[in-house]
Formats: structure tokens, C-alpha cells, sequence
């Protein structure tokens, strides 16, 4: 199963954690897999690489681990649009696990 744990500062994400393989099918087979790493990917992206953040981000292939941290002291731009794209990953891995509740969880940490 993949574990999603956004963690939270009252209602601001600061963060995320995914980890383990849904399962749905085998390696490189499996599209639950594969639009979780996608969705996780593009967020990352969107935070260092277009708004160009500094967060940290840690991945451990082995355990299928990717986690973001979101850095201190944003400016209200950048916060304002961090929070959308954590949100939006949250909503469509919420999605996914109402679709495969055998083999995604959300969690709120």
C-alpha cells in the first residue's frame, strides 16, 4: 500500500511523505504507482525548479520514499502558491484513494 502524510501546521501544509507500492499491479505495470510518482514529481518541480524554493526533498527508490518539506519564511507569493499545489496534490491523492481505498491512504499528520 502507498501512505501519503501531509504534514500540517494548522490548516498550512508544510509538507508530505509517500511511501511504499500500492500494489495494483507489478513493477512498471502499475498506473496507481505511476500517477502518484507523476503527481509527486510535477509538485516538486513546480516548487524548486519553476518557483525555485529550496525545498527539501529526500527519495529513497528502495522503499518507494519521496518526501517535501517546505522551507521557512516564504514571501506571501510564494506561500499562497505553495499551499495551492500542496492542496491540489491532496485533493487528486485524495481522489485516487476513493478510487483505490485497498491500495492508497491519505493521511493529515
Amino acid at each position: 500500500m502507498t501512505t501519503v502524510s501531509f504534514h500540517m501546521e494548522g490548516s498550512r501544509i508544510v509538507g508530505f511523505e509517500t511511501e511504499g507500492h500500492s500494489g495494483l499491479a507489478g513493477e512498471g505495470e502499475d498506473i496507481l504507482c505511476a500517477a502518484v510518482t507523476s503527481a509527486v514529481r510535477l509538485t516538486e518541480c513546480a516548487v524548486n525548479d519553476v518557483l525555485g524554493l529550496g525545498a527539501a526533498v529526500k527519495v529513497r527508490p528502495q522503499d518507494a520514499f519521496v518526501s517535501l518539506h517546505l522551507p521557512g519564511g516564504l514571501g506571501q507569493t510564494a506561500e499562497s502558491v505553495c499551499q495551492t499545489l500542496l492542496t491540489a496534490l491532496m485533493v487528486y491523492l485524495v481522489q485516487l484513494c476513493e478510487e483505490y481505498p485497498d491500495n492508497i491512504k491519505v493521511l493529515e499528520v
